[in-house]
Parts: structure tokens; sequence; C-alpha cells
């Protein structure tokens, strides 16, 4: 009865809008059910919602369960669409997908991390139901990007499913899983914007076509109109562009234009905006010829509840943390996200790098470059896809072509240049950008290198971070280089006196996290590097870890528990809400009276009281203060003040009993 309401709420939306528009699009994330293969039948198929992942079912606990699934539904295709085109779009599947209509293979697709979308139109009963089966699978393949990776690889169509109706002449949403138009940017100055669009086009005609662009202003208004007739004989036709005067997109001002294309009688919108990306002679980062020195995090792609299947609302709140924080930059990281992500970065002036997922984890049994055709080929297919579907964001600064790869022999330096190659062929406008923890000629193809060299974690302490930087400097100043660091930290875990991380720890304590940060951010010198990007923002789930969970992000993996380290950046980033922390809030209870109380405040000194009584504050480093060691007792009311803020903690000294760690 569920699948048959369902299917007559889509019937009757159907035969209700059919014959009204060129173009409908409706949304398919309800009535599907889903089995395993290894079920042999569907006869005990659960009705399931997308976004969805078998991961998150309560038998596997959360767990990256490697398998293949099968996810069926009925679709009725009223007879008035007998002369439309028919396609469905997937915006996500982990990690290779095999559509099914009517028991008629309708194409296959690899690659978990961006959108696809399949013409129909020959597989269809017009004026009747239609069986759509979607075979996936997320289990392990030595030709499909990533081979080697900390993420989970969750499984299942975890992103929206669509059913797009066009008429026979109109903009295809089948071009390697775009809108069908593709903004590039030729120049932009404050006095022109140039550049092109690409349309593509599906014809059932050779006869002369008209294609319209309108690019409308941040206001709404018509800024340009363009008008060309061609025969589409080309998967996309060129529409060369300039907008005179145009208001350049910024961080500060995140100004968006719409492009608008008219084909036949099917009109589609996306939204861009125009400005310049580049590096100056100081090693800094340019937009609009402005510097912007980048604050990035790393964001990965699930969360304790929703595995990868991520909601909107939880993306939003996601960003909302991030700017929270005072970052103005996101990472990507292994692929791209959803598009909602860029949407909101697009509106709200923070930049982003999408990586493509050719990268290796610390793991040093994983290969992560396998030298066939089939692997080479599904890493430029996936590129090309990310690079086009996300080519229309002005929030992209940069294009991610690899990360942490071991290694430098000549095959793998090949195929790293062969994909600079072409991402330069596809979008010229921005850079190209790869994340190192490895000497030798790896770090010289790409536009910009990020170092991420765990200096004072896997070897040295944090102090030779001096050194190394002088070194760079000294044999290195010609590269365009910024840092990534990070480590790890589990709430509910500390030890004061550990002094050093070492591997065969596997619940680093929230404390040491703490400490490597402070560490880092004391002796990182400004004008070395162009960027730092944190590893990671929030904790991110790995079966391949004891817990299940790489602990180094600086929030928790619900999201929303906060470690002390999100208050030091916080303090240290966030201009226009001021930060005053007390450190160690998590720790309640502590079983040695001997205490050194430390906090963090953008307010300057503040005033510390341990049961009324001031405290003396020393300056540790900007932002930063520590008090002199104290003997507390047994119940400790600490208070900071300044003019502005408060901040309060209660800390009981007894037999401390180690609780189970907050997150798992």
């Amino acid at each position: 009865m569920r699948q048959l309401r369902y299917t007559l709420l889509l019937v009757a939306t159907l035969l209700l809008f059919g014959n009204v528009e060129a173009r409908q699009i409706f949304n398919l994330n309800n009535g599907w059910r889903f089995f395993f293969t290894s079920e042999n039948s569907s006869d005990e198929a659960r009705y399931v919602r997308i976004p969805h992942t078998w991961s998150h079912d309560a038998v596997f606990s959360l767990q990256s369960h490697q398998s293949a699934g099968n996810y069926r539904r009925s679709l009725y295709i009223p007879a008035e669409w007998k002369e439309k085109r028919i396609y469905i779009r997937f915006a996500g599947v982990q990690s290779v997908a095999n559509l099914f209509v009517n028991g008629q293979h309708t194409g296959e697709h690899r690659g978990g991390w961006t959108a696809f979308t399949f013409d129909i139109t020959d597989k269809v009963v017009f004026g009747g139901d239609n069986t759509v089966l979607v075979m996936v699978s997320n289990a392990f393949n030595n030709d499909v990007l990533p081979t080697s990776t900390e993420e989970n690889l969750y499984g299942g169509i975890y992103r929206d499913v669509e059913l797009i109706v066009t008429d026979q002449i109109a903009v295809s949403p089948a071009y390697y899983g775009t809108d069908g138009i593709i903004v590039s940017q030729k120049s932009v100055t404050a006095d022109a914007a140039e550049g092109s669009v690409e349309v593509a086009v599906s014809s059932n005609t050779e006869q002369m076509q008209s294609i319209t662009l309108d690019i409308l202003s941040p206001d709404g208004y018509v800024a340009v109109t363009k008008s060309i007739k061609t025969k589409i004989n080309t998967p996309t036709v060129t529409i060369p562009y300039t907008v005179p005067n145009p208001e350049l997109w910024s961080p500060a001002l995140p100004r968006l234009y719409t492009m608008r294309v008219s084909v036949g009688r099917d009109t589609v919108a996306v939204r861009t905006g125009f400005r310049n990306i580049a590096m100056d002679k100081y090693n800094r980062l340019t937009i609009n010829g402005k510097p912007c020195r980048i604050k990035g995090v790393n964001l990965h792609h699930d969360h304790s509840v929703e595995a990868n299947a991520l909601s909107n609302e939880r993306i939003r709140t996601d960003v909302e943390t991030i700017r929270d924080m005072g970052a103005n930059a996101i990472r990507s990281a292994t692929a791209p996200h959803a598009q909602l992500l860029y949407n909101i970065c697009d509106e709200a002036g923070v930049l982003v790098w999408v990586d493509t997922p050719f990268t290796q984890s610390p793991f040093l049994s994983d290969i992560a470059f396998i030298d066939s055709p089939r692997f080479r080929e599904n890493g430029l297919q996936q590129l090309r896809e990310i690079i086009l579907q996300n080519a229309n964001h002005p929030s992209v600064a940069m294009w991610g072509i690899f990360s942490l790869l071991r290694g430098g022999s000549k095959q793998l330096l090949g195929y790293i240049t062969e994909l600079n190659r072409e991402a330069k062929r596809l979008d010229a406008s921005r850079p190209t950008v790869a994340c190192s923890n490895q000497d030798g000629d790896i770090n010289f193809i790409t536009d910009l290198i990020v170092w991420q060299q765990s200096v004072g974690w896997e070897r040295g302490s944090v102090s030779d971070l001096k050194v190394w930087q002088e070194a760079l400097t000294r044999n290195w100043s010609h590269l365009h280089s910024a840092i990534a660091y990070g480590e790890g930290g589990t709430i509910g875990e500390y030890n004061e006196d550990l002094v050093k991380r070492t591997s065969s720890q596997h619940r680093i304590p929230e404390s040491w996290q703490r400490r490597f940060h402070e560490g880092y951010v004391k002796h990182i010198e400004d004008g070395v590097f162009w960027g730092v990007w944190l590893n990671s923002m929030f904790d991110f789930g790995s079966v391949r870890y004891r817990a299940a969970v790489r602990n180094s992000g600086l929030v928790a993996f619900d999201h929303t528990q906060r470690k002390d380290a999100f208050y030091l950046y916080r303090t240290l980033w966030n201009t226009q809400s001021p930060t005053l922390h007390i450190v160690g809030r998590n720790r309640r209870v502590r079983s040695n009276p001997r205490q050194a109380l430390s906090l963090y405040s953008s307010y300057g000194q503040p005033t510390m009281l341990l049961n009324g009584d001031t405290l003396r504050l020393h300056q540790m480093s900007k932002a930063h203060f520590v008090t002199d060691t104290l003997t507390l007792p047994r119940i400790s009311r600490v208070v900071a003040i300044t003019p502005q803020q408060r901040d309060s903690v209660e800390i009981t000294i007894g037999n401390y009993v180690e609780k189970e760690p907050l997150v798992r």
C-alpha cells in the first residue's frame, strides 16, 4: 500500500503538469525499496528514503560495510510525454552504480562523489508503470578512485535523485552530470569580464537552432543578451560573452550573476560570479588583486548519525560552525561535496579547494596508484566531472590533483602531470593544488603545494617548525607553499603529563591535541605560507582506526561538541565575535590537585578568579594565558572576566574514574 501511495501521488503530479512546461523536474527520493544483493530476493526489501546508505542501518552500527545493494521503485510515465525526453539524475551514488529500466541496462557510473544523468527515453513505457533498479556497490575496485583512503566509503544512493523531463530540443542535463551550462572565465578586471559559455544541447533535428544567453546582474536586471544560430553537431556550443563594468565576486562582497540560456522552449539558469584568482610575488593568494590569507579547514563527508547521507540542514549547520570559528576557506577533502555546500559558499564568500579522489592513507600496505588503463581513465573521468560540475561556482578557488601520495616513479609522476594538464585544459582560470608529505619532483607539478610534513608528531618536536620554515624559505622560495597540519584528540581523554604523542596511542588525549595546535600557531611565521589548512574540522568515520573514528577534528563526530583547539582558532580567527574560553572544561573531575589553569581570550588579558581570589596570568602567546601551578581545593569555581564577556567552570578534585569517551 505504501508503494501504491507513492506511485499514485507521482502519477497525479505528472498528469497535472504534464503538458504545461518545456522542462519539469520531479524529486524521486521517496518510494524506494532496498535489499542486499546477497539476499537473492527482493521479498524482504525495506522501504527507504533517499538519501540512504546501508552502512547507516542499525545492524551495521554505522560501520562502513562493503557490499552490494539494490534499490528498486516503480515509476509511472504519462502517455502525454511520448514526444519528450526523459532523464534520471543521481547526485551521488557510492561507488559504482548500474541502472536498469524495465530490465534493460541503461548505463554505469564509476565513482562515488559526482553526479551523473542517464537518458532513459528509449527504455520507458509511456502511459504505464516502469521499474527502475539501481545496483550499487561500494566494494573495493582497483580501477575506481580512491583505492586508498582513511574515509569510510559507506555505500548507497546517498544524495538526491531527480526525474528530468524536457522537449526533444533542450539544454541537455546528460553532459558529465552538469546542468548543461559551463561558464568559463578568460579575463576578469574592473572594466570587463570576458569568457565563454559552453551549452550542451540535445536535438532530434539537423536544422539550425537559436540559442539565447541572458546574463542577469546581481540585482536582477539583464546586463547582456546574446543570440546565435547554429546546427547541433558537437557535444557543446560555445557562446562568448563580455560583461562591462562587472560587480566582482569577492569573499567580502560575494556578488552573483545569473547565466540564463534558452533553446527552443527550454530555459535553464545557473549562477556564477566573476573574479580573478592569482598568486603575487610575495606568495600571497589574491582575489581581484587583493591579498587573501587562507584560514582553511578540511571538511570530510560524514556525521555520527547520518553517515554520508547528509541532510541539507546538516550541511548548512556545518558551514555555520566553520564560519563561527573564523575560517574563510573549506577543503573538500578527498572529493567534492554536494552542490548545496558550494551554493552556500558562493553566497557567504567562503573559498573552496575541491579535491580529486587521488589520495593515499597513512597505512603503508595501501596502494594508491595502479598503472592500468582503466585506473588512468577513471581518474581522468572523475576529474572532468568534478571540474565541469563545479566550474560555475565562484567560491571554488582551486582544483586538488592529489593528496599525500608516496613514491616518485616515472609512471606516477607522468600520470599526475596528465591530470594537471587536463585540469588546466578544462579550466585555466583557477590554480591547481596538491597536498604533499614527500620530497622530490612530485611537488613541482601543480601550481600550488600544501605541505603536510607532520613536524612535531611523526618526527621531531613542534619547535622544529622554525628550522623547517627557514630551510623552505632558503631553498624552495619559488614554490607557492601553504601548510596543513592536525592531530587527534578524544573528548574525555586527558593526560597533562604527555609530552609527545607515540604511534601506539589510539585514543589521543584532547589535552595533547590542544598543546599540538598551540605549538603550531606559535611557531608558524607570517609571510612564509599563503595559507593554513587544519586537519580537520570534524572527526570523521574510519573503520581503519580502533574506535572507528579518526579523531583529528576540532569538533567531535557529532559535529556539536567543540574541543579546546576549536576555541584556540576561534580566538585567533573570528574577528567579528570575540572569544573567552577556559581550557579543559570537558575535564570537570581531576585526580591531581596540582594544576596550571589556561584560557584563551581575544579581548587581551582577562581577570581570572579561583573561588573569588584573583590569579596571576602569564601570556604564553597571542590570546593564550596560563596561571602558575596551583594546588586546587576539592571544589574549585574558576571564573574568567573581561568587560564584555564572562566564562566559568567548576572543577572537582577527587578519585578520578575514567569515563568512556564521548566520541567513539
